[in-house]
C-alpha cells in the first residue's frame, strides 16, 4: 500500500505517456511486464497502460519487486550529473581556472553539443558560459584579498586584462576594479530527492536556497543582488558543501536542525516573519493566521504570508510548515507536492 497521498491515476498515467517533467519526483511508475520502475521523464519507449502500476516512493517500488531503470535512473536525486559527465565535472573542479575549448571535450570522447545541452537545462547556460562565470567569480575573490587586476586576469585563464574587463562587465555590469569590497554570492546546484536545489552563500553565510524549477526564480536571484549589492557566480565553497550534506541529512531523515549560518537580508517585517518561521516545531504545522499572532501582528495575515513566499532560504527557514486555516496546503513556490512530501518526511520522522 502506498504511504504518499498521489495524485488520481488518470493524471498519473497521462503525466507518464507525456513524459511530463511537472511530475518527475511526485511519483514513480513501475512496469509489470519488464520488472523495472522508472521516472516520469524516462526516455524509453512507453509501454500499454494497462501494464503500469503506480508507486509514491522509490522504496515502495523496490518492496514491490521492481529494479531501477538504468536509463532514468529513478534512485537518483534530480540533477544529479549522468555518470558520462562526471569526469569532466571534477576536472572543472580540480582546475576551475582552466579555460576549455570544444577540442578539449572532443579529447575526452564528449560530444560539445550534448555537453552544451545538460548544461542549457540543468544551469541555464552553455558549458563555456558557467566555466567563464567560475573563472570570474574565482579572480573577484583573488582581487577582494589583495591581487592585482592584472595577476587576477592570467591566474584564471584570461589572454589579456582588456578580455578580463569585458568579460567582467559583460557578466557583472562593472569593472572588477570597484567590485572589491563587494560581497560575492556562490550558487551551486545541489541534488535532493525532491529535485535540484540551488543554494547560496557568502563568505560567512547561506544566502539563498530554493528548488532549481521554482517559478521566479530568476526574479528571487535578481532581488538577492540588490539585497546584498553583489553579483551571483555559479561556483563551490566549503559552506555550499556544507549545507549540502546538511540537506542530505534532512532528507535522509537523520537531522531536524540546520547549523549552517544563515544571512537573511529583507525588510524588518519580513525578518520578523523568517524569524517566526524558525521556531516552528520540527513536524508541526501553524496557520497563516497563528502566524502573524506570533509576530505581534495579528490583523496583517495576508502581509504574514507574503513575506512567507518571499523567503529565500527554503526547508532551512520551514515555510513549508504553514498552512492554511483549515489544515488545507496553501502557496508553496516549490510546488504543494513538495511541501506535502517535507511534512511527511518530518511527520514520519517525529516521533
Amino acid at each position: 500500500m502506498n504511504t504518499t497521498t498521489l495524485p488520481a491515476r488518470d493524471t498519473m498515467m497521462q503525466a507518464f505517456l507525456a513524459r511530463d517533467a511537472e511530475y518527475d519526483g511526485v511519483f514513480f511508475t513501475g512496469v509489470r511486464t519488464t520488472g523495472i520502475f522508472c521516472r516520469t521523464t524516462c526516455p524509453a519507449r512507453k509501454p500499454r497502460p494497462e501494464n503500469l502500476e503506480f508507486f509514491g516512493s522509490g522504496r515502495e517500488a523496490l518492496l514491490a519487486g521492481f529494479r531501477p531503470c538504468r536509463r532514468c535512473r529513478p534512485l537518483d536525486p534530480r540533477g544529479t550529473p549522468p555518470p558520462w559527465l562526471r569526469d569532466l565535472l571534477e576536472a572543472v573542479d580540480r582546475d576551475p581556472a582552466r579555460r576549455w575549448r570544444d577540442a578539449d571535450l572532443r579529447e575526452r570522447g564528449l560530444s560539445p553539443e550534448r555537453v552544451r545541452r545538460w548544461f542549457q537545462e540543468q544551469h541555464g547556460m552553455t558549458f563555456h558560459a558557467y566555466s567563464r562565470a567560475r573563472r570570474l567569480g574565482m579572480a573577484l575573490g583573488t582581487i577582494q584579498v589583495g591581487e592585482s587586476v592584472l595577476e587576477a586576469a592570467l591566474d584564471h585563464g584570461f589572454e589579456s586584462l582588456s578580455g578580463f574587463n569585458e568579460a567582467f562587465r559583460r557578466a557583472l555590469g562593472d569593472a572588477p576594479t570597484r567590485l572589491k569590497t563587494i560581497p560575492v554570492v556562490t550558487v551551486n546546484r545541489i541534488p535532493t530527492p525532491l529535485g535540484p536545489m540551488v543554494g547560496g552563500a557568502t563568505g560567512k553565510a547561506v544566502c539563498f536556497l530554493e528548488f532549481a524549477d521554482r517559478r521566479g526564480l530568476e526574479t528571487q536571484l535578481r532581488t538577492l543582488c540588490r539585497r546584498t549589492g553583489g553579483p551571483v557566480v555559479p561556483g563551490t565553497t566549503p559552506l555550499l558543501d556544507r549545507l549540502a550534506a546538511e540537506l542530505e541529512g534532512y532528507f535522509a531523515g537523520r537531522l531536524r536542525r540546520f547549523t549552517v549560518p544563515l544571512a537573511t537580508p529583507g525588510t524588518p517585517f519580513q525578518t520578523a516573519v523568517w524569524k517566526a518561521l524558525r521556531r516552528i516545531p520540527y513536524g508541526s504545522t501553524i496557520s497563516y493566521s497563528e502566524l502573524a499572532g506570533r509576530i505581534g501582528r495579528p490583523t496583517a495575515v495576508r502581509a504574514v504570508a507574503k513575506a512567507n513566499g518571499d523567503n529565500r532560504i527554503a526547508v532551512i527557514i520551514p515555510c513549508h510548515r504553514v498552512v492554511g486555516a483549515d489544515g488545507r496546503l496553501t502557496g508553496y513556490g516549490g510546488g504543494l507536492w513538495r511541501k506535502q512530501r517535507l511534512l511527511d518526511l518530518e511527520t514520519g520522522n517525529r516521533g
